[in-house]
C-alpha cells in the first residue's frame, strides 16, 4: 500500500522521488510495551522512483527503506528537522507534506464494573496537519479507510478521483509484479474513453471544394459585387494636432479574384506550378491578397516574408524553401534572392493578361503556405500546413460562426500564422477583409477610429496587443461579434475589465502553435476565475483532437498535469527540409485507426478541468512566447556565440516590471579577448535576427552560475543595470521637451537613466512599448505618432520633431533633474512605475 501511494504521489507530481511521512508506536521494547503515555514519533519515508523500475523493484526499496527508517525510529522527528534545517514556511510541514497510516494496533476494550462504555466521535471540525493523510487498516477481509486533505489546496472532486486512481493502481501493482510503475494505469475504461474520445468528439463533415482558394472562387461567382478587400492607411496627420485624414481602397470579390487570375498566369508564364514554392514580401495591403491567392491558384505554396527581417535571413528563407519567385513591390528593399527569380508587382502590367480561374485540380493535403518559426539550431525552421488545415480553420470550425456580413481586420503580421485565419476567414464565408495599415495599427486613436469606420465585426488580437490597447479600444469592442486574444497567457484584470465595460459579443481565448495552424483550442470568457486561476485555453476546434499525455505517451487523469499533443486536419505535414525534426515531433497518432495520421508534440503543458476543458500551465523547454511571437533563446544564443567576444552565453525571459516580458543575455567574455559593449551584441545579432528576437540588454558575467548538479541557476541571474543596455555615451537632456521625454522612456523602458542619444529601440524598445509611450507623452499634450518614433528614435530627434509644443504642454511632475544620482535616479522611476 505504502508503495502504491508513492507510486501514486509520483506520477500525479510528475516527480521521481516522492518523501511520505508516516506515523510508527516507538514501543520497540518489550518493557516499554504496556506503559501509559505517548510514544508515537514520525518517521519521513524518501522513496526511489527513478530508472522505471518494476512492482517488484519498487516493492523491495520501500521495503528497505522503511525497515531501515523503523531502526531508527526513537530519533525524535523534530532532531531529524533540526539536523537537515529545511527552508521553513508557515504554508506546510518541513520535510514532507503527506501522510500514510497504517493502523494495525490491536483495538482494546475498557470494561468497569456497573458501566457500560462506548465511543463518541465530536462532531469538532477537523484540521488538516498535513497536505494530504491517507489513513487504512484492515477490516475482516478488506481495506478500508479514507483521506484527509488541506481544503486551501484540494477540493472533494479532486480527492474523489485521486482514491479512484490508487484503486485503479494497486489492481494493476497487485497483478503482475514484472510491470513497470511508470505503465501501472490509473484511468479506468471509462475514465479513458472520455480524456481520448468524448472530449475530442469534433467530428464536422464539409461540403464542396477541398482547397480554400476553390472555395474563394465560389464565393466569387456567388457575390461578385459585394466587397472582399478593403484598406485602411493614415494619410495625414499634423505632429501637434489628434485630427486625422484617412484613405482607403476596397476591392470587390469579382475584382479581387480577376486581380489574382491576372497574376496567376503571370506566374505560371514565369514556370511556377504546383508544388513550387513562392516567396511573398510585402506590406498589409490589398497585394499581399492578391499574391496568396494568385500563389495557390497556380498549385504552389507562399511563404509569407516579413520585410523588416534582416537580409540575410530574408535570403535563408528563400534557398530554403527553393522558392521559384519572389513577389514584391519596388518600394521594398532589394535583397540577395539566390536562384529565385523577384517580381515587384506594381511595376508589372497585368492589364493583357488572362483573368480567368486556372483551373487546377489541387490536393487538400497539399501544401498551401510555409510560415518560419523561431528554430533552437540557430536558424528558422519552416512549417508546411496544408488546404485541409485551413479549411478546418475557418469553415464550421465550433468557435465563430462566420457570415457574409462579417467583416474581419486584417492586423496581424503578415509572416505570423494568425494571418490565416484574419485572411481566410472572411474570403471562404463571403465577408470582407479590412486591412489595417502599420501606421495605424500602432496608434491605439486611429485603430479605434477604423475599426468603427468599417465596422469590424471580428478581431484577432495577441495578448501582447490586447493588454496593451484593452482601455483604448474597449468603445469599439461592444460592436464586435467576435473579439478573440490570445497567443500567450491573458492577463485576467484586463478581461475583467472587457467583460464589466464594453463587452463584444463572443470574447474568445485562443490557443495554438504554427503547427497546428493557428488555433487548437478556443475558451469563450464569459467571466474571470474567482479563484485566482488562469483562463482556460477551451477546447478542441472542429476536427481537432487534444491529448494530454506522460512521459510515456499516455493519457494523464482529469487534473494532472501533462504534455499536450495535438491531432486532426490542423496538423502541419512536417518542418520543411527538416525530416529528423519532424519525425521527433510529429508523431503516429495511436488513438485512431488511420496509420496516416499524425500528433504534434507541443512541449507546452496542461491539464483537463472536470469539465473538460484545458488549463496551460507553462513550457517544459526554454522556448517562450514575446509578445505573440514564438522565440527559441538557443537560436539568438547560436548567433551570439558567434561572435568572437563571447564565451558561454544563455538568454532567459525575465519581467522585472509587470506585464513588460523580455529577453536579456548573460555572457561570459572570450579569453584574451578585447571588453565587448553591449551595442556591438546588439549590432552583431539584429544583422541576421529579427528585431523582436534581439535581447533587451546584455549582461556580463565571469561565469554563469550553476546549481550543485551542474545546470543553470536561472535564479541567480542578476537584473541587468544600467550600463547593460545598449546607450551612446551618456548627455544630458537639454530643455524641457527632452527633459521630459528622457523621463517618460526611462519610466516605459524600466531602464535608470537615458541620455539625449540613446536610441529607443536600442534600450530594449518595441511596437507595443513605444504606443505606451505615446499615450504618456500624450498625456503631457505632445502629440506625436509612432511613425515618428520610428524615424527619430533618439531623445533629441524626437524631441526636434516636437520642438514647437501647443501651449498645453507640461512637463511631468517630480521631474528628476539633469545629473541626478542614478541611485535616486532609480528609486524615482521605481516609486513612478
Amino acid at each position: 500500500l505504502l508503495a502504491g501511494w508513492a507510486a501514486l504521489l509520483g506520477r500525479l507530481a510528475n516527480q521521481s522521488e516522492v518523501v511520505i511521512g508516516t506515523p510508527v508506536a516507538n514501543r520497540s521494547r518489550v518493557e516499554i510495551e504496556n506503559l501509559i503515555g505517548f510514544f508515537i514519533n514520525t518517521l519521513a519515508l524518501r522513496v526511489d522512483l527513478s530508472g522505471c523500475p518494476s512492482v517488484a523493484e519498487l516493492l523491495r526499496r520501500v521495503k528497505e527503506r522503511t525497515i531501515g527508517a523503523q531502526q531508527n525510529q526513537d530519533i525524535p522527528f523534530e532532531q531529524v528537522v533540526e539536523e537537515l534545517q529545511p527552508a521553513r514556511s508557515l504554508s506546510h510541514s518541513p520535510v514532507f507534506q503527506v501522510v500514510f497510516a497504517w493502523q494495525n494496533a490491536r483495538k482494546g476494550t475498557l470494561a468497569l464494573p456497573g458501566l457500560d462504555i462506548s465511543p463518541t466521535q465530536s462532531n469538532a471540525p477537523v484540521i488538516a496537519k498535513f497536505d494530504l493523510t491517507l489513513s487504512l487498516e484492515e477490516h475482516g477481509d478488506r481495506i478500508i479507510g479514507g483521506v484527509e486533505f488541506a481544503t486551501s489546496l484540494f477540493e472533494r472532486a479532486t480527492m474523489e478521483r485521486h482514491l479512484g486512481h490508487f484503486r485503479t493502481l494497486l489492481e494493476s501493482l497487485a497483478a503482475d509484479g514484472t510491470q513497470t510503475i511508470d505503465r501501472l494505469p490509473l484511468l479506468t475504461a471509462e475514465q479513458r474513453r472520455q480524456v481520448l474520445y468524448d472530449w475530442n468528439d469534433t467530428r464536422t463533415e464539409y461540403l464542396g471544394s477541398a482547397c480554400v482558394h476553390e472555395m474563394f472562387e465560389e464565393q466569387a461567382t456567388r457575390s461578385p459585387h459585394s466587397p472582399a478587400v478593403v484598406f485602411e492607411e493614415q494619410a495625414t496627420r499634423s505632429p501637434h494636432s489628434p485630427a486625422v485624414v484617412f484613405e482607403d481602397d476596397s476591392v470587390t470579390y469579382a475584382e479581387l479574384n480577376r486581380r489574382a487570375n491576372q497574376v496567376a498566369h503571370y506566374l505560371r508564364d514565369l514556370g511556377v506550378k504546383p508544388n513550387d514554392r513562392v516567396a511573398i514580401q510585402f506590406e498589409r495591403s490589398i497585394e499581399l491578397v492578391v499574391a496568396v491567392i494568385a500563389t495557390l491558384k497556380c498549385g504552389a505554396a507562399y511563404v509569407p516574408i516579413d520585410p523588416s527581417y534582416p537580409a540575410e535571413r530574408k535570403t535563408f528563407m528563400i534557398a530554403d524553401s527553393s522558392a521559384k519567385v519572389v513577389v514584391s513591390t519596388h518600394s521594398l528593399d532589394v535583397f540577395e534572392t539566390g536562384g529565385a527569380t523577384r517580381v515587384d508587382i506594381d511595376t508589372v502590367n497585368l492589364a493583357t493578361r488572362n483573368d480567368r480561374d486556372v483551373h487546377l485540380r489541387i490536393d487538400s493535403a497539399a501544401t498551401a503556405y510555409i510560415i518560419y518559426t523561431s528554430g533552437s539550431t540557430g536558424w528558422p525552421k519552416g512549417v508546411m500546413a496544408p488546404h485541409r488545415a485551413i479549411r478546418r480553420l475557418v469553415l464550421k470550425n465550433g468557435y465563430a460562426d462566420l457570415a457574409s456580413s462579417d467583416r474581419v481586420a486584417f492586423s496581424s503580421n503578415p509572416a505570423f500564422d494568425a494571418t490565416t485565419f484574419e485572411l481566410w476567414a472572411p474570403l471562404v464565408n463571403g465577408g470582407c477583409i479590412v486591412v489595417i495599415s502599420r501606421s495605424v495599427l500602432l496608434d491605439p486613436a486611429l485603430f479605434r477610429e477604423a475599426l468603427g469606420k468599417h465596422a469590424v465585426t471580428v478581431l484577432w488580437l495577441t495578448a501582447g496587443l490586447f493588454h496593451q490597447y484593452g482601455d483604448a479600444l474597449a468603445p469599439e469592442f461592444s460592436r464586435l461579434r467576435y473579439l478573440i486574444a490570445g497567443g500567450d497567457v491573458l492577463d485576467p484584470r484586463v478581461i475583467a475589465r472587457v467583460l464589466d465595460g464594453s463587452r463584444p459579443q463572443h470574447l474568445l481565448n485562443g490557443y495554438g502553435p504554427t503547427e497546428t495552424t493557428t488555433f487548437a483550442t478556443t475558451h469563450e470568457i464569459t467571466s474571470v476565475p474567482a479563484d485566482g486561476r488562469p483562463i482556460p485555453i477551451g477546447r478542441p476546434i472542429a476536427n481537432t483532437q487534444i491529448y494530454i499525455l506522460d512521459r510515456q505517451e499516455e493519457p494523464v487523469p482529469v487534473g494532472v498535469e501533462g504534455e499536450i499533443y495535438i491531432g486532426g486536419e490542423g496538423v502541419a505535414l512536417g518542418y520543411l527540409n527538416q525530416p529528423e525534426l519532424t519525425s521527433e515531433r510529429f508523431l503516429k497518432n495511436p488513438f485512431v485507426s488511420d496509420p496516416e495520421a499524425r500528433m504534434y508534440k507541443t512541449g507546452d503543458l496542461g491539464r483537463w478541468l472536470p469539465n473538460g476543458s484545458i488549463e496551460f500551465l507553462g513550457r517544459n523547454d526554454s522556448q517562450v512566447k514575446i509578445r505573440g511571437f514564438r522565440i527559441e533563446p538557443g537560436e539568438i544564443e547560436a548567433r551570439l556565440s558567434a561572435h568572437a567576444g563571447v564565451r558561454d552565453v544563455v538568454v532567459v525571459p525575465r519581467e522585472d516590471a509587470a506585464g513588460e516580458k523580455r529577453l536579456v543575455a548573460y555572457f561570459t567574455a572570450a579569453p584574451s579577448s578585447d571588453p565587448v559593449a553591449p551595442e556591438e551584441l546588439r549590432t552583431h545579432v539584429v544583422a541576421t535576427l529579427p528585431e523582436h528576437m534581439a535581447p533587451a540588454a546584455y549582461v556580463r558575467l565571469d561565469s554563469l552560475p550553476l546549481t550543485a548538479n551542474g545546470k543553470l541557476d536561472r535564479e541567480a541571474l542578476p537584473a541587468p543595470g544600467a550600463d547593460d543596455y545598449t546607450a551612446r555615451g551618456y548627455q544630458a537632456p537639454q530643455g524641457e521637451i527632452e527633459m521630459a521625454l528622457a523621463d517618460l522612456w526611462a519610466e516605459v523602458l524600466n531602464v535608470q537613466r537615458v541620455g539625449r542619444h540613446d536610441n529607443f529601440f536600442e534600450l530594449g524598445g518595441h511596437s507595443l512599448l513605444a504606443v505606451k509611450l505615446m499615450e504618456r507623452m500624450r498625456q503631457i499634450h505632445l502629440h506625436l505618432d509612432v511613425r515618428t518614433l520610428f524615424a527619430t528614435p533618439t531623445v533629441a530627434a524626437l524631441a526636434a520633431s516636437a520642438a514647437n509644443p501647443p501651449p498645453a504642454f507640461e512637463p511631468p511632475a517630480n521631474r528628476i533633474p539633469a545629473g541626478a544620482k542614478e541611485n535616486s535616479l532609480s528609486k524615482a522611476v521605481e516609486m513612478r512605475i
